[in-house]
Formats: structure tokens, C-alpha cells, sequence
């Protein structure tokens, strides 16, 4: 971990050699996702509930999934450039080296600038907890706690998923991009909403429910059931077939010989 953390640190301040440039990306990924809580604070004004959620409970799962989502793009987004490595080989440079593909791609590109995105959904936090009508114990700070890692983990994992094809298909499919950005859009609100269908698409096949919809009825008082709470460290087990495939890729790829 010492050398995790001296990579971001040199990551870090080689982004802190242009601070206008980090400001104002930062400052661009502040707006833009203040404008998804404008189109939500918008339809509220006009239809004051969706599917019996309030406003101030819905900010609950966009404030979740925004600060679930900015961490994986922070940390683990060097797998979303990971296909042109494959396609240039520069793959090979990694595969000489003592250190695990994976250490060295997550420690290859940390977007520093998503604290915009971050900071966006504390505000948005701090202004619906009090609101929402959660009694805030140290057990439900906790569930919080959990649905923001796992939700973490598994945009990280959706990351390393996205990085794995690029053995089999050299370019990046873009089509994931559904299962990452699209997924964000769609968990700002609770996932019932959509219908049966796709709640359990997002339960059993992509894992947002677990982090995202079923805590979040735990902390309003929708259910009694403390299994809800703990429900979203199953988004670390999701990290374990991402592994296996980005590695049974890893397994076929051909060197170049450059």
C-alpha cells in the first residue's frame, strides 16, 4: 500500500504542475453534474414524488451513486485506456515488470479532477440528510459507508470488465459505456422506479441494487431487515469474476515482440 500511495503522490503532483488546467477540469466536472441534480430538482417541482419517493430520499441515491461512481473514475480508471496499451503493446513494458498488471494499471492514471464530481455530491448530501427523514445513528452512517465502497467497487470492477475485452477485441467497446455511464444516470434514482425487469438485471447480473436500492430502503425506514444493510460489501465479490476474466484475457494476449 506505501507503494500505491507514492505512485498517487506522483500522480498528483504531476497534475499540480498545471493548476488552471486542474481547477478548471475540476470546476467543469462540478457543473456538469450539478446539472443532473437541476433536471431532478426540475421534475420534483413539477411531480413532487416518483413511484412514492420524495425529492430529499431520491438525493440519497444520487448523492450514493455520484461518490461511488467519481471514486472509481479517480482510482481506477486506467483501465479505460487500458485497450491502447493492447493495441500499441506497450503491454509488454508491463509484463517485464515485478509488479502485477493490475497494481500497475491502477497506478498508471488517477483523475484527480473528479473531486468536481465529488464535491458536488457532498453538497447534495449535506443538504438532503437532514431532509430526508433519516434518524442518522452510527449504524445507518455505517450502511452509508458501505453502499458508497461497494458501489465503488463495483464501477472499478465494470472498469476492469471493460479493460478485459480489449484481449479479444483490441479496441475498446464502447457499448460498456451503458454499464458505466448509463448505469450512474439510471441510479440516480431509486431502481424500482424503472420496473421489475430491470431491477433485477441491476440485482443479479449487474450489481447496483445491492449498494444502491436495497440499503437505500434500509436507511429511510422502507424495511426492517438489517441484511440490508450489510448488502452492499457483496460489491467487492463482484470484483472477483472482473479479476478472473481481465486475467483469463490477460492469459491469451500475444506479445507483440517490440
Amino acid at each position: 500500500m506505501r507503494l500505491y500511495f507514492r505512485y498517487l503522490g506522483i500522480l498528483l503532483k504531476s497534475r499540480m504542475q498545471y493548476k488552471s488546467s486542474f481547477f478548471m477540469l475540476s470546476f467543469g466536472h462540478f457543473i456538469i453534474s450539478f446539472t443532473g441534480f437541476l433536471g431532478m430538482y426540475f421534475l420534483f417541482a413539477r411531480f413532487h414524488s416518483v413511484k412514492g419517493f420524495s425529492f430529499e430520499e431520491t438525493l440519497l441515491c444520487f448523492s450514493v451513486v455520484t461518490l461511488a461512481f467519481s471514486l472509481a473514475e479517480c482510482f481506477g480508471r486506467g483501465f479505460d485506456s487500458f485497450s491502447s496499451l493492447v493495441r500499441t503493446g506497450d503491454l509488454d513494458r508491463l509484463l517485464i515488470r515485478p509488479r502485477s498488471v493490475v497494481f500497475q494499471v491502477l497506478t498508471s492514471k488517477a483523475e484527480f479532477s473528479r473531486v468536481g464530481k465529488l464535491l458536488t455530491a457532498v453538497v447534495v448530501f449535506i443538504y438532503a440528510a437532514p431532509r430526508c427523514g433519516v434518524r442518522w445513528t452510527a449504524g445507518k452512517i455505517g450502511v452509508l459507508s458501505f453502499m458508497i465502497a461497494g458501489g465503488a467497487a463495483v464501477f472499478t470492477a465494470l472498469f476492469m470488465i471493460y479493460a478485459g475485452f480489449s484481449f479479444f477485441t483490441i479496441e475498446g467497446l464502447e457499448f460498456m459505456n451503458i454499464f458505466t455511464d448509463g448505469t450512474k444516470e439510471f441510479g440516480r434514482y431509486p431502481l424500482s422506479i424503472y420496473g421489475k425487469e430491470l431491477l433485477f438485471v441491476y440485482t443479479f447480473i449487474i450489481p447496483i441494487a445491492p449498494f444502491q436500492y436495497y440499503p437505500f430502503l434500509y436507511l429511510i425506514g422502507r424495511t426492517d431487515s438489517a441484511w440490508y444493510g450489510v448488502l452492499p460489501l457483496s460489491g467487492f465479490l463482484f470484483m472477483i469474476p472482473a479479476y478472473i476474466f481481465f486475467r483469463f484475457g490477460l492469459r491469451k494476449y500475444r506479445s507483440t515482440g517490440s
